[in-house]
């Protein structure tokens, strides 16, 4: 395909997926200041008040609500559209394997913001809330408050797309199971390494649930690779 036809095929693509987040996220502008105040309710309690520094903070909170959620349950279509710019220049059976890969993404993204929710959010915040009650009274603002757990949340629902990932990168060829093994070390050091720098409240602890389940993932992704591989041989010795 020449390139400018690479780059048309781009354009559609990248159209697709970013109108799928547009439509999703009119459709949640409207139940997200419900669901903003249902998630300042559940972390951060009902006593605790948040504050508006400006007459946009509000707006911007829904707003940035809507096109998280709409990542999210966008995943489908937009891993979808991803991989099918990607993978007709490696495997001639495009579509089953990308329908075979694409498919469990939503799946995933509801273990990310489940483990979320039950091991992170309660326990970053009760931390974070501690240290700022120390030293200071707190005022929180709408924004920047709800932007740290939604952020956290669309963080995990994306980590948890490892293991699609990676059993697609090896169905293509370009990873495989002993550079997987033979580079596991060192990425089990850079998952401890973003593990610390993404816990906000610089807990060990925290820094370990969070890099815990990330490298969980890894290995997983390894012996699921493990398992399709011998599959893969038949397909391809069938073809």
């Amino acid at each position: 395909m020449p390139f400018t036809e690479h780059l048309r095929e781009l354009r559609s693509r990248l159209i697709i997926a970013l109108s799928t987040i547009g439509v999703l996220a009119l459709v949640l502008f409207w139940p997200s200041q419900y669901a903003i105040t249902a998630l300042k309710d559940e972390y951060l309690g009902r006593a605790l008040k948040l504050h508006a520094f400006a007459p946009t903070d509000v707006i911007f909170t829904e707003f940035k609500f809507s096109i998280y959620g709409a990542i999210v349950l966008g995943l489908p279509v937009i891993v979808y559209q991803i991989w099918m710019f990607i993978v007709p220049a490696f495997h001639p059976k495009t579509r089953r394997v990308v329908y075979a890969y694409t498919a469990p993404s939503l799946l995933l993204a509801a273990a990310g913001i489940a483990f979320c929710h039950f091991f992170i959010i309660h326990r970053v915040l009760t931390a974070l809330l501690g240290i700022t009650n120390a030293v200071a009274e707190e005022t929180f603002g709408v924004e920047s408050t709800l932007n740290l757990i939604l952020l956290t949340f669309l963080a995990f629902a994306l980590v948890f797309q490892t293991p699609m990932v990676m059993v697609a990168l090896a169905r293509i060829g370009l990873v495989n199971v002993k550079m997987l093994r033979t580079y596991r070390r060192y990425i089990g050091m850079g998952i401890l390494l973003l593990g610390g720098l993404a816990a906000p409240d610089g807990s060990p602890i925290t820094m370990m649930l969070i890099a815990g389940p990330m490298y969980v993932l890894y290995e997983a992704s390894i012996w699921i690779i493990v398992l399709l591989e011998k599959s893969w041989h038949r397909e391809i010795g069938g073809t």
